[in-house]
């Protein structure tokens, strides 16, 4: 490459692409040329592997280039990629998202090595771009962790958790919708702790209502990972009652077992995520839960996994994301007795297996239904639960159309168009927003109670 734009590549989280994005405005804004940007993932000993070959691959491939290692692999072992052959720059979390450190790499003037402490940084990122993705948009509003899982080394690698304001929030959104931008994913590491180190604490659900009330213009709402104990009142209002909220959650559950979340030290039991997910669908009977769940955690036994399959079908699970548990040095869990590495495998498998039959039940109940689609690709697009639909004439990329499902191939929907979705629909009006309250209403009330 001569005098290209950098090269990036992201691995990891929405979150990561996110900034990945921020960072390709940054060095373009400085003039970075002739490089190659590793956004590095430390989720687990295995990204921080494939982290290293995304770079080895990519300085084979721009040779002369000159190659930037950041993201969460390198806050965490930052030595391990600084003395990698061919890199030339190893960037921190926070400060990858600093203007003024891209500009100093232009210059060639500071250190090899650019990392401080993540632990010290108080302050979200002062860099907010208008959301990542065209037509739908990911929107960070909360960053780090002030949770300590005792399998999970990313609270090392985001710093302890921090809040965008809300009204910053709320001018970025307006800002997509002026863009034509149809959906807003909001996103974060915890993204249910927002708002907790602002003035007043406000709760995630302040946020959903305050984005709905204030950019009337924006068609769809999703959140992405949440965890389910966090939930707030306001935000089980908002399943309640706003139609542009999306009926599709991803849960952060791990796993099924008591034993194994206390281990784990999570701050849920079995009994409170099946308690939610019954809650939110007599809120919201067309919801749609996506998981993650932890395979193979060690001192896991045969019963506790089968609390763990048990709970795809008690919480009518249907996207499961399954995490074969490897250890990942300096976390508590990594010290803890081990399961067999095919153990752990054959019990991810079985929960994948689960999970398919799953995802097959629900395309099995959207065959002759009419969805509304969000279009990805001339030829894809997404319903309002999240599934991917393969449409049968080419669209308007990042159209609300209506789509007839005629059938599906046990991951995908098969859909013919229909028509546009009119104005006047997509943007739902207050009144319509307020229907079929009554039995809704009475759920929000009793979860109200029972959080008081």
């Amino acid at each position: 490459m001569t005098g290209g734009r950098p090269v990036i590549s992201t691995l990891g989280c929405r979150l990561n692409a996110f900034e990945s994005e921020a960072m390709g405005e940054m060095a373009d804004a400085a003039g970075l040329h002739d490089a190659v940007i590793v956004n590095t993932c430390a989720v687990t000993s295995e990204a921080v592997r494939k982290s290293q070959k995304e770079i080895r691959r990519l300085a084979r491939e721009n040779p002369g280039a000159r190659v930037i290692a950041t993201g969460c692999g390198v806050q965490t072992e930052t030595q391990r990629f600084a003395d990698m052959d061919g890199v030339d720059l190893v960037i921190g979390n926070a400060e990858k998202m600093l203007p003024e450190t891209w500009a100093r790499v232009v210059a060639d003037d500071g250190p090899r090595v650019i990392v401080d402490d993540i632990m010290s940084v108080t302050e979200t990122a002062n860099h907010l771009i208008d959301g990542f993705g065209r037509h739908r948009a990911y929107v960070q509003v909360q960053n780090g962790c002030d949770h300590r899982c005792t399998f999970c080394i990313i609270p090392y690698g985001r710093g302890n958790s921090r809040s965008v304001p809300a009204g910053a929030v709320v001018e970025q959104i307006k800002r997509l919708c002026d863009r034509d931008c149809n959906e807003v994913v909001l996103t974060g590491v915890d993204l249910t702790s927002w708002g907790a180190d602002l003035p007043g604490a406000p709760r995630l659900g302040n946020l959903v209502r305050r984005i709905l009330k204030l950019v009337p213009d924006l068609p769809r709402l999703r959140l992405s990972s949440i965890d389910s104990i966090e939930a707030d009142p306001d935000l089980l209002e908002a399943i309640a009652t706003e139609a542009r909220f999306m009926p599709h959650l991803h849960l952060s559950l791990q796993s099924g077992d008591d034993m194994i979340l206390k281990r784990m030290k999570r701050r849920h039991l079995r009994d409170d995520a099946i308690r939610f997910c019954h809650e939110v669908r007599a809120l919201r009977p067309d919801m749609v839960f996506g998981a993650d769940i932890i395979a193979g955690f060690p001192t896991e036994t045969e019963e506790m996994f089968e609390n763990s399959l048990k709970l795809v079908d008690e919480c009518d699970l249907t996207w499961l994301h399954v995490f074969p548990y490897s250890p990942r040095p300096g976390t508590p869990a990594a010290r803890m007795p081990q399961v067999d590495g095919r153990t752990v495998r054959a019990r991810a498998a079985r929960l994948r297996a689960a999970g398919a039959c799953a995802v097959t039940r629900h395309l099995d109940a959207q065959i002759g239904t009419t969805r509304k689609v969000l279009t990805e690709a001339p030829t894809m697009g997404r319903t309002e639960q999240f599934a991917v639909v393969r449409l049968s004439s080419p669209q308007p990329e990042g159209a609300l159309i209506r789509a007839k499902v005629s059938g599906h191939d046990s991951r995908e929907l098969a859909g013919d168009p229909v028509n546009r979705v009119q104005e006047a629909d997509r943007r739902t009006s207050g009144g319509d927003r307020t229907k079929e309250r009554g039995d809704r209403s009475m759920a929000r009330i009793a979860f109200a109670e029972r959080e008081t």
